[in-house]
């Protein structure tokens, strides 16, 4: 089951960032960005990666997303510098619509954009979109690899605990060894 109704596609403002749903124009500077970081990004991102290997795969991707916007599937923001325009990464939230209703964020930066913390900014507006009017989620995970300390310390600095995963099934079980698994639950009077 997907939303009812879509979010309308309003940007999200932050202090130095505008978060927004990608835009056709957006192709270029999409596929720029994840073609200068693809070995970077392929670990965390492969499907992502191998879907955008040319600007006519960025431009696929782009229409998949809005579409994805539209049935409440996926809703990618791309990340962009408000005082530059320059195109910094994305953030995704992908909601379960079953009760308790929750969303997976997922995101990533250009390497020359990390270590400004905006990560962190981005991050922190995913989560209030996330517990907003439209998903109404009732707690937002995300995922890390081991071996990524700015994305842990990302996590823990917006809020998000680590969790302990149930044990997966023999044939899945070695297939996210170094993964770290977080959590975030609305702040309640807040």
């Amino acid at each position: 089951m997907y939303a009812a109704s879509p979010p309308p596609l309003t940007p999200i403002s932050t202090v130095r960032l505008t978060l927004r749903p990608y835009e056709p124009t957006d192709e270029e500077a999409f596929f720029t960005v994840l073609d200068q970081n693809r070995s970077r990004l392929a670990p965390a991102f492969p499907n992502r990666v191998a879907a955008v290997q040319t600007i006519a795969g960025a431009a696929r991707t782009l229409t998949q997303f809005k579409q994805d916007w539209q049935t409440g599937r996926l809703y990618v923001f791309g990340i962009w510098h408000r005082k530059t325009g320059v195109y910094l990464g994305d953030i995704s939230l992908r909601p379960s619509w079953q009760l308790p209703r929750s969303a997976e964020i997922g995101y990533y930066l250009a390497a020359e954009a990390e270590g400004y913390g905006y990560a962190r900014e981005a991050l922190a507006a995913a989560v209030t979109f996330g517990f907003g009017q439209y998903l109404e989620a009732q707690y937002l995970t995300l995922r890390c690899r081991r071996n990524n300390p700015r994305s842990i310390a990302v996590a823990k600095a917006v809020g998000f605990q680590p969790v302990v995963t149930k044990r997966r099934l023999w044939p899945l079980r070695d297939k996210e060894p170094d993964i770290v698994h977080f959590r975030i639950d609305p702040v309640v009077g807040l």
